[in-house]
């Protein structure tokens, strides 16, 4: 099956999501042209893992992630996932968000943003202000090395969680402790 006739096929999901359809296929658009610029084979595995990324406002896991595609497409192994997460993350199309020791989540928006963690349930928002956008680096980072990116990470309990009794709670990135 071609990659045109698959996306084709697989519309219906990106109405069903958080980001409108106009920037998911903007995203797909930009996912084409990067595969093709580092001559890395568009495959239907690759389109859909980044699409479930590309679609998706809550920054999910690769485990999400898996999970979310399973359904489209039964023989996607969990390794093909991580691994082309990975090469998502190394052309610059998606990023990685927390720490490498807990559960990574992966944004597909690529503009500036800063994200609010749940530190009970992990889940992950963007949020934008002009006031965070402005803030200025110590100079004192730059000692350390050039800085590529710089983004605010806020940590709290979202709503749904302090609703809830706390007994069983969630780390940072999603996992239980």
């Amino acid at each position: 099956m071609s990659v045109g006739s698959y996306l084709q096929m697989n519309r219906w999901k990106d109405a069903r999501t958080g980001v409108g359809g106009a920037e998911v296929a903007r995203r797909l658009d930009h996912f084409r042209a990067v595969c093709r610029q580092a001559r890395v084979r568009l495959t239907p595995q690759r389109l859909e893992i980044f699409r479930e990324v590309a679609a998706s406002l809550d920054h999910p896991d690769a485990e999400t992630v898996y999970r979310g595609i399973r359904v489209r497409m039964p023989t996607v192994s969990l390794d093909t996932v991580y691994r082309t997460l990975s090469l998502l993350r190394d052309l610059g199309l998606i990023t990685a968000l927390g720490p490498r020791r807990e559960s990574v989540r992966f944004d597909a928006n690529l503009q500036a943003h800063h994200h609010y963690v749940c530190m009970r349930c992990g889940r992950t928002w963007d949020i934008e202000g002009a006031d965070l956008d402005t803030r200025k680096i110590p100079s004192g980072v730059r000692e350390l090395g050039s800085v590529v990116t710089a983004q605010i990470e806020v940590q709290g309990v979202c709503t749904a969680c302090s609703e809830r009794p706390s007994g069983r709670t969630r780390t940072k990135g999603g996992a239980k402790p």
